[in-house]
């Protein structure tokens, strides 16, 4: 079985994988302070209760925009699982070309989610990936990356308008039923939800221009299908297209070999 770690700015998401199939997929707050005694403690009691032995994991994939988590999601695996994880990184055998100025300097979120959008959809292709960020990533028609866009997620423009404005309080996200809102909160929602269904639809109207071609747009993250019911752009929702990047990227590297025992404590 493969355990797959994705470690975001908000959430970390655990999964294992056995075969073709999620056997479970398990979320945790990001906080860089947790230790990998922490990580095991609670991971190791959902695996019990789905049935899942901690030496059927062969092996192991992280990926994270988070550096600071990495050292203690990395020992977690290697203690608890005996198995030396493969940390995605630009570096890696991508199976397509990275077409930025500083490939290093890309989220692995962002390859991973090229690489599983381009298995399952092929090309041209842009990614829109609702997160802590809103990301919107482009793939020509052989896999290729070729950049993209990266704009404030939802969650932070909510956060950024309650908190610059006195008078406005701090509201939950859904879809409102009237674009004109008849009190503050309804008009905060419509502000907030149709402006920026307009401005995923702006970028992706732009990047098709700027390509010059049609592309496929395919969506991620938790609240893609909240705004998916805003739009007739997006096409495809795929909640576990991360996960399946790494899964699919594990596939392509050979498995990193674990260090001797006295190295296991020393940080990176």
């Amino acid at each position: 079985m493969l355990l797959v770690v994705d470690a975001g700015n908000t959430n970390i998401v655990f999964a294992v994988r056995d075969g073709d199939a999620w056997r479970g997929t398990w979320r945790i707050r990001t906080d860089p302070q947790r230790t990998s005694d922490e990580y095991a403690v609670w991971l190791l009691a959902l695996l019990d209760r789905g049935g899942i032995k901690p030496e059927s994991i062969s092996a192991a994939v992280i990926g994270t925009v988070v550096p600071a988590a990495l050292y203690h999601l990395r020992r977690c695996v290697r203690e608890w699982f005996q198995v030396e994880p493969l940390v995605a990184r630009a570096t890696l055998d991508w199976g397509f070309e990275i077409k930025v100025d500083n490939p290093g300097e890309v989220g692995a979120d962002r390859l991973l989610n090229a690489l599983a959008g381009h298995q399952s959809f092929g090309g041209p292709l842009i990614v829109v990936d609702f997160g802590t960020a809103t990301t919107f990533d482009v793939v020509d028609q052989t896999g290729a990356y070729l950049g993209g866009v990266i704009a404030p997620g939802i969650n932070l423009s909510l956060e950024a308008l309650h908190q610059a404005a006195a008078r406005l309080p701090r509201i939950g996200m859904g879809r409102p039923q009237a674009v004109i809102g008849r009190a503050t909160v309804p008009a905060m929602q419509s502000g907030v939800y149709w402006g920026y269904v307009g401005l995923v639809e702006g970028l992706i109207t732009r990047i098709k221009t700027e390509f010059g071609g049609p592309m496929r747009v395919v969506a991620t993250g938790g609240l893609a299908p909240l705004f998916a019911e805003g739009t007739v752009m997006i096409e495809h929702i795929e909640p576990d297209l991360t996960l399946d990047g790494l899964r699919l990227l594990a596939a392509r590297n050979p498995a990193p070999t674990l260090p001797a025992r006295s190295r296991l404590i020393e940080p990176d």
